[in-house]
């Protein structure tokens, strides 16, 4: 069928019939071509066979993909023995749904990811993972089999995204996602339709130094500077995540009721991304928090008359991690809330706190040494005298002051 005019034929009056001296024009209508199309179902032959489908003779399987310079190219692939023409039709076509373009395969590696129930994925993560697909993966190799992304097609997609100024952390990420998908490729076992050995030195994939990472820290004098700006709730906010570690998801989600009467201990329970409750990060997450005493005291004076979550808006909608944002920027303080955390570690360091315990309150990942000290994390007077120790780290100001009543002069004698 020709992509070009198509005629249409109208039916006229006979007054009108008789004005009309030449004959209608035909119209021209835009049709996207099959040519513009990524891959197709294809086409199954015989080689030397004519005529009727011979079941002991190997079937192949043909079909057209676009290439990033704009043609196209045929491939075809051994379908093996197929008793019928139908079988396949079949087979090629689970082929390029399964196995064929790399496009193909991500869209249908995204959606499993949020269905799963093995070690089940974050919104956060999935967030992250479907940027990298649409801003350099698809574009880059979304037009590849599965079966052609191996080591030098990496080698050349790393060029490209330390040609496009990517941090190495950055491109190391980016890559894991690209073997992630080349790997969701299975058979009916489960095992991987193209199995790989990746050659991180042949792919020129650069290391990830710690020591040159842009970590940003901040000091006890900047955070005492801050508090004497901020007001109410981004002071209580800014107070106890410098004070206790905690991630900002976590601290978005406390609630009154995570608070024990006197506020030195907090229970960690959830978390927040997008003003949105779930669970936190790990399970290691899920903790409990002792808080030193001059900041339990400055939340005591925070919480009362409060119930619900424990920092809101005026309409009492959730706060988003992005929006709080500005409240640093306001203070003056260039970088997220990570560097609160970064602090507060070493705080319980230099206070000589020992590292289970360290781990405990930050929510960090545990080995089997943390595991036989873990008795030790349910003695409460164990863990308090460590968290007196470690103190805050840095002045309050005068959001630690006490003012529940001011003092007459009359009655000072």
């Amino acid at each position: 069928m020709d992509c070009g005019r198509v005629a249409v034929k109208r039916t006229l009056t006979p007054r009108v019939a008789k004005l009309c001296l030449r004959p209608t024009p035909p119209i021209k209508i835009e049709r996207t071509c099959v040519l513009n199309r990524t891959g197709q179902q294809g086409n199954v032959y015989q080689a030397h066979q004519h005529g009727k489908w011979n079941p002991r003779s190997s079937a192949y399987g043909r079909f057209w993909i676009d290439v990033p310079s704009g043609g196209r190219k045929r491939r075809t692939v051994s379908l093996g023995l197929c008793a019928t023409q139908w079988i396949a039709r079949l087979r090629l076509r689970e082929y390029i749904e399964r196995a064929g373009v790399c496009s193909k395969q991500a869209e249908w590696w995204m959606e499993s990811l949020s269905t799963r129930r093995r070690r089940p994925l974050k919104p956060a993560t999935i967030y992250g993972w479907q940027h990298c697909l649409e801003r350099w993966i698809l574009p880059n190799l979304g037009n590849k089999l599965v079966s052609e992304v191996g080591n030098g097609a990496l080698r050349q997609f790393v060029e490209i995204l330390t040609a496009a100024g990517l941090a190495p952390k950055t491109i190391v990420n980016v890559v894991t996602v690209v073997k992630f998908i080349v790997a969701s490729a299975v058979d009916e076992e489960g095992d991987q339709i193209h199995p790989r050995v990746w050659n991180y030195e042949f792919m020129q994939l650069p290391l990830v130094v710690k020591e040159k990472q842009h970590r940003p820290t901040i000091t006890e004098a900047e955070i005492s500077a801050m508090l004497t700006t901020l007001k109410g709730r981004d002071a209580a906010l800014v107070a106890l995540v410098a004070g206790t570690g905690l991630r900002i998801g976590e601290a978005l989600a406390i609630r009154t009721d995570d608070f024990d009467p006197l506020c030195r201990l907090l229970q960690v329970r959830r978390s927040v991304w997008r003003r949105r409750e779930q669970a936190p990060k790990t399970l290691n997450a899920i903790r409990p928090v002792d808080i030193p005493e001059a900041l339990a005291q400055v939340l005591c004076r925070y919480i009362k008359g409060r119930k619900g979550h424990l920092f809101t808006t005026k309409a009492g909608r959730l706060l988003d991690s992005r929006n709080v944002l500005d409240v640093l920027q306001q203070a003056g303080r260039q970088g997220g809330y990570h560097a609160f955390r970064r602090f507060r570690f070493a705080v319980l360091r230099k206070a000589g706190v020992p590292d289970d315990l360290i781990k405990l309150w930050l929510g960090h990942s545990q080995n089997l040494i943390d595991l036989y000290a873990a008795q030790l994390r349910y003695d409460e007077t164990y863990r308090r005298e460590w968290c007196k120790k470690a103190g805050l780290g840095f002045e309050l100001g005068e959001l630690g002051y006490k003012s529940e009543a001011p003092i007459r002069p009359a009655l000072v004698a």
